[in-house]
């Protein structure tokens, strides 16, 4: 059975729409996609460090949509790992764990990875919305398009802006379908 494993923020849960409301609250003012095109979470959210560090931030972000769904389809398809980069912000262990389990109950505790670097991880298929992340991963990767990378050329990552496509790229009747 193949392996994907799918990054957290920016790609299940809504970080970019967690930071507008944290800086909307700050600043009075409500930043769209449009207005942040292109520009770096540090750039536009000068506040961003202090943020991640808030208790809550990571427990109530927003669901992407249409992210359960399909997640749930490739759950009986493949075997999913959910692989989030916590380690930095210690106090998201839990809340991640929390957040996946109300949001994705279908994950069990033995389907998630929280580490430092992604690099250590092995799979068939990357979901990610990080070069970081997705350049040194040896399998099929998939940039999942944010306001962050929206303005960088994809290179031999595929590029897609939502769960449906991806579900349209992965989801399969057929058990033998292979990638490319």
């Amino acid at each position: 059975m193949k392996t994907i494993a799918v990054d957290m923020d920016g790609v299940l849960a809504d970080v970019f729409e967690q930071f507008v409301r944290y800086d909307a609250a700050r600043t009075g003012i409500r930043k769209s996609a449009k207005d942040v095109f292109g520009l770096g979470e540090v750039e536009l959210f000068p506040h961003a460090d202090t943020d991640l560090l808030t208790p809550g931030f990571f427990r109530n972000m927003s669901v992407i949509k249409d992210s359960q769904e399909v997640l749930e389809q490739l759950n009986r398809q493949y075997q999913v790992f959910i692989v989030s980069s916590a380690t930095q912000f210690p106090q998201s262990l839990t809340e991640k764990q929390d957040w996946l389990k109300e949001h994705f109950p279908f994950i069990g505790w033995q389907q998630i990875v929280f580490c430092g670097k992604k690099t250590i991880i092995q799979a068939d298929v990357m979901i990610d919305d990080h070069f970081k992340n997705l350049d040194p991963f040896q399998g099929e990767t998939f940039l999942f398009s944010q306001p962050h990378n929206a303005h960088l050329d994809a290179g031999r990552h595929i590029r897609v802006y939502s769960w449906r496509e991806l579900e349209a790229t992965l989801v399969s009747n057929d058990t033998k379908w292979s990638f490319r």
